[in-house]
């Protein structure tokens, strides 16, 4: 009960400064919990959807895939005379044939796409009573011909749309113009696809390109008929035939829900990750607070020995108060956690993912997660303090607080740093060395770890190094004031170290990332610049084939020196060695050797564009022992079997069609029946010398109906990269940030910690004459210098892992290192501005200090 008191009455003594890492402990709580809150939401709202959507049992072909765009452009489909089977079958109530394809853009009388920006799909189809599971008609009425078309609320809300506008729905058979003669509303959330319904026969024409087909079937059972009973109803009914995938409600929700769960996984584990950076800089500012308080309390704690306290009970009393923060700290978190989840919906509502509060999601491990986490992070942290405190001598009672830490403890903590570090530099040279990019991962993934706790562990020792160097350029400037803050820093170089290391884990992240990023890039660029020949590249920002009528379209420019057509085939390759595996093929035309140069190790790219022939990767033929001359037997899915004569071999040291497999697309044809065949992936174009520029106008505006497909020439392609890259890059910044603001609280919590630990100092100083000008000024120098030693030890940790990553990198084509200087000059100029805002508070506490008062206190 005495320890309870005792740590009770210190932790609300010491509040304020418990405030700072109380925060830090609540900003990593809140970022686990609203991770975990948004995810289940999401799970929940696909979850509600797809089991609304989904009949009693569901029929389709063996091959349909939940989430795949069909390369043909015409999904899978079924018979009519299937549905008629079905309907037989004991137990169905009604059976109905369903149209659906994701293959499809819509666009207003404007060319504007109708699409969502988010990546969700745009999805056509014919409207069913198993549609109204999940929708029901809010206005107007169903599709009744050919000429009309309904479209579900959202998208009508999110592009103006109503009942009378024209839509034109573009797939691979054509384009259907229809007028909107109804408006379907969710009864769950949509979280973000574009619905378009048109009536059967046109669906089936328009999307399927045949009559009295159906991509699937929705069967709904007679009263009582369980849906795993119907299923085995309707099995017995197609008996003999394994060209069907049968699923009850469940299960088709489940297939759904797969498809979904490896995206929702990554950005959930993504998310979880920087929370657990954040986290592990929070420890650092745990770790400071209660090393502070500690020294500060060292003679009451020697005085609480000395009247009879263990050493236990001194050792208990600080980890409750670590117990009493992680409480505290994780209680507000988890409900800061749920605020974050709310704004992150309506983040995701802005940018076209609608996910409803009335679907958040709150499951019980959740608080339970954030609380354990936050508490035993933070007493996890505070341990080493507390058993600091429980070796405090009664005799301690006798000394001035703030003791100095052993020396000899000091030297064997440099020593072991040291050759962390050391092991951890091996293991990045390692890496530079590696052969495969997939045996130097492990290897650059240790090689971080090491050198990232080398040089926590070392910060002290690093401290007395570098702030004195920075002190030397920066601090001498300010004279007395510039020296008395150099002191200040290296006054307790372990603090410095910590309170450092907690600013480079962040920033030593994002120096990596900016190194790796710039690489990419440049690599990308050089590599365009040296292999792709062709004035023009066409493909689609969304992943979506291009349709026949668009590439039509482009075969009509004038101007053009050629036209290059690119199809994916899927196929089953069999090698000399006799090993089978599941490759893409590229069939092109013969002018892709052109367009994209590839290094030829041996035989002729062009002969592989003869009848019959073809070209593997290197590394294929090194796997398989294939050479020049041999025979491949290629089983192309949808078609038939050819035995193909290896014409050439080519390098795979490249970031452009790395292993690609090339043959003309003649041959496909005679292998693929033309409904199977698939539709180009991406098309390369070349103008005529001298008409560059109009081949370009006349190229966007022949895509000008189609508003999926870009035309880039080489300059657009490069700057689209650089852009995607530089998006993908600002997210995981924003995610940095979190971690950063956090050790910018650490800087902040060392210098009011410090503030007071020095009270008696400042007022002696004050006493002599400092002003409270000065005063302040050494503080904010003071805080520059932390930032900028632990920038300097970020930036450049940073940079050495970036350097190792681009080695792995340049494994797989991408071989030029770009250091990005702008930025990381623009980081650490950012970081003294960092250090002059962490020092406001603490500066001016000090500055409104009483003289005399501060003079007679104990510390």
């Amino acid at each position: 009960m005495t320890v309870w008191k005792t740590s009770m009455r210190n932790f609300f003594a010491h509040k304020g400064r418990m405030a700072l890492s109380a925060v830090a402990v609540l900003l990593s709580v809140a970022f686990v919990c609203g991770t975990l809150v948004f995810t289940d939401t999401m799970n929940t709202t696909f979850d509600k959807l797809f089991a609304a959507t989904s009949a009693d049992v569901t029929v389709s072909p063996k091959n349909a895939k939940v989430d795949d765009i069909p390369q043909n452009g015409k999904p899978e489909s079924l018979s009519a005379s299937v549905l008629a089977r079905v309907a037989k079958a004991d137990g169905v109530k009604k059976a109905e044939g369903g149209v659906s394809s994701p293959a499809v853009t819509v666009v207003d009388s404007h060319n504007k796409n109708m699409g969502s920006e988010t990546g969700a799909p745009t999805i056509a189809g014919n409207w069913t009573q198993n549609d109204l599971r999940s929708m029901e008609i809010t206005s107007g009425h169903a599709p009744r011909g050919p000429t009309e078309v309904m479209v579900d609320a959202d998208t009508a809300e999110k592009h103006h749309l109503k009942l009378g506008d024209e839509l034109r729905t573009i797939a691979a058979t054509g384009d259907i113009t229809g007028k909107i003669s109804g408006i379907a509303t969710f009864k769950v959330t949509n979280p973000g696809a574009a619905i378009v319904y048109l009536d059967t026969a046109t669906a089936q024409r328009a999307l399927l390109g045949a009559p009295d087909v159906f991509t699937h079937l929705s069967l709904t059972a007679e009263p009582g008929v369980s849906d795993a009973r119907l299923k085995q109803n309707v099995a017995e009914a197609l008996a003999g035939s394994a060209a069907y995938k049968i699923q009850t409600q469940q299960e088709a929700a489940d297939a759904n829900k797969d498809s979904m769960g490896s995206f929702l996984d990554v950005m959930k584990y993504a998310m979880l990750g920087f929370a657990g950076i954040a986290f592990l800089v929070g420890i650092f500012l745990i770790v400071n607070t209660f090393s502070m308080l500690v020294a500060q309390r060292t003679r009451e704690i020697g005085l609480m020995r000395a009247i009879g306290s263990s050493r236990k009970q001194v050792n208990r009393s600080v980890l409750l108060e670590a117990v009493l923060l992680g409480i505290f700290g994780s209680i507000l978190g988890v409900g800061a956690g749920i605020g974050i989840a709310v704004g992150l919906m309506k983040v995701m509502g802005a940018i076209g993912m609608e996910l409803s509060t009335d679907d958040l999601t709150i499951a019980w491990t959740t608080p339970v997660t954030g609380l354990a986490l936050g508490i035993i992070v933070t007493v996890l942290a505070a341990y080493i303090p507390a058993r600091r405190a429980g070796k405090i001598s009664p005799m301690a009672a006798l000394r001035d607080a703030g003791t100095p830490a052993d020396a000899k403890s000091g030297w064997i903590r440099a020593g072991l740093g040291l050759v962390v570090t050391v092991a951890g530099a091996a293991a990045l040279w390692a890496t530079t060395q590696a052969d495969k990019a997939s045996d130097g991962s492990g290897l650059l993934g240790l090689g971080v770890l090491l050198t990232l706790v080398g040089f926590i562990v070392i910060g002290p020792l690093l401290a007395g190094v570098v702030v004195r160097a920075l002190s030397a350029v920066l601090l001498r400037f300010f004279g007395p004031v510039g020296r008395l803050a150099e002191r200040n820093a290296l006054r307790n170089p372990r603090r410095t170290g910590a309170t450092g290391a907690a600013l480079m884990i962040g920033l030593a992240l994002v120096a990596c990332l900016s190194v790796v990023g710039s690489s990419m890039v440049a690599s990308a660029t050089e590599e365009l610049d040296k292999s792709v020949g062709a004035d023009f590249i066409v493909q689609a920002g969304n992943g979506q084939p291009i349709v026949p009528q668009a590439a039509e379209a482009l075969a009509s420019v004038p101007g053009m020196d050629h036209l290059t057509h690119y199809k994916v085939l899927d196929a089953k390759l069999t090698g000399p060695d006799g090993t089978t595996k599941n490759e893409e093929v590229t069939a092109a035309d013969p002018t892709y050797a052109q367009d994209v140069r590839r290094e030829v190790l041996s035989g002729d790219l062009e002969k592989a564009y003869g009848k019959d022939a073809m070209s593997v990767g290197d590394d294929y033929a090194t796997a398989h022992h294939v050479e020049v001359g041999d025979t491949i037997t290629v089983a192309f899915k949808g078609g038939d079997t050819a035995k193909l004569k290896v014409a050439a071999i080519t390098s795979d040291d490249t970031a452009l069609d790395q292993g690609a497999m090339y043959m003309n697309t003649s041959t496909a044809q005679r292998y693929v029946p033309a409904g199977k065949m698939p539709q180009n992936m991406i098309m390369f174009a070349k103008a005529k010398d001298g008409e560059e520029d109009a081949a370009y106008a006349a190229l966007k505006d022949a895509l000008a109906q189609y508003p999926t497909y870009k035309v880039q020439n080489q300059a657009d392609f490069k700057e689209d990269l650089k852009d995607q890259i530089g998006q993908l890059l600002n997210v995981v910044y924003g995610l940095l940030a979190l971690a950063i603001i956090v050790a910018v609280l650490g800087v902040v919590n060392t210098l009011a910690l410090s503030v007071v630990e020095r009270t008696r100092e400042i007022g002696l100083m004050r006493a002599i004459g400092l002003s409270r000008r000065q005063l302040r000024r050494m503080i904010r120098l003071e805080s520059v210098v932390i930032a900028l030693f632990g920038a300097l030890l970020g930036l450049g940790l940073g940079m050495g892992w970036g350097t190792s990553a681009q080695q792995l990198l340049a494994l797989e084509g991408l071989g030029t290192l770009d250091i990005p200087w702008p930025t990381i000059i623009t980081v650490f100029v950012a970081s003294a501005f960092v250090g002059l805002f962490a020092a406001l508070v603490p500066a001016f506490r000090a500055g409104r200090m009483n003289v005399l008062n501060a003079i007679a206190a104990d510390g």
